[in-house]
């Protein structure tokens, strides 16, 4: 290959098997990364509005029975601050089905059936965030491997001309140096995704762990307002 072919297409179709698997399977990774991204990307958003639209209701007056009520006909609708509710009264309601009175019980129960939906909540809430932080760590060093190789390949080539000069050097080089590119294409935008998604999901957390707190607070005044 001459100085002339140096394009981007030409560098990979030149570039030793070696290399070429290198290449394939970082863009593989960047596709799989990207579609990842949106997915959560999506999710996350629909589960603020959820949460903003239930945290509305909640406020606005209704009854804790009619709230209850609601979830359970709307469970595969419904967000995770909504679930986690949902589980609380559940809770509540059976311990008192039971003729359970202590209060402590009660809201014992209620604390520990939110805390149980909370991890449930939180573990599906981050799934795919591990996929994106590996990517964001390994890809440049899968880049680094192939260039280095398209390295060694391009002077063992070498080795066997009487004269080199840069035009000889340069397109094995920058056959190898595309690996490290696309590597590098793959791991900034998962690194700044999964500090953008974690950022939010940190935010997610501390809003539904204050509302479990707020809502344990409303159940320990009703029983008190019940004695």
């Amino acid at each position: 290959m001459n100085s002339q072919d140096l394009s981007i297409v030409q560098l990979v179709l030149n570039a030793s098997w070696v290399v070429q698997s290198v290449m394939l399977l970082l863009m593989a990774i960047s596709v799989a990364s990207w579609s990842t991204i949106f997915r959560k990307l999506f999710a996350l958003r629909r589960m603020k509005i959820q949460n903003e639209e239930f945290e509305h209701e909640f406020w606005s007056g209704t009854s804790l029975n009619d709230l209850y009520a609601s979830a359970m006909q709307n469970a595969q609708r419904v967000g995770p601050m909504e679930r986690i509710f949902a589980s609380g009264m559940r809770e509540y309601q059976k311990l008192r089905e039971r003729r359970i009175t202590d209060p402590a019980t009660l809201l014992d129960g209620a604390r520990r059936a939110m805390r149980a939906s909370y991890q449930r909540e939180m573990d599906a809430t981050e799934s795919g965030l591990s996929f994106i932080a590996t990517v964001g760590s390994v890809s440049p060093y899968v880049g680094l491997f192939g260039t280095v190789w398209g390295v060694m390949h391009a002077f063992t080539g070498l080795s066997a001309l009487q004269q080199v000069t840069l035009a000889t050097v340069a397109p094995g080089i920058a056959e190898a140096l595309v690996a490290t590119a696309i590597g590098l294409f793959a791991a900034i935008p998962a690194v700044v995704a999964y500090n953008r998604f974690a950022r939010d999901i940190d935010r997610l957390a501390t809003h539904e762990e204050t509302f479990m707190e707020e809502f344990t607070n409303i159940l320990q005044r009703n029983l008190g307002a019940q004695k």
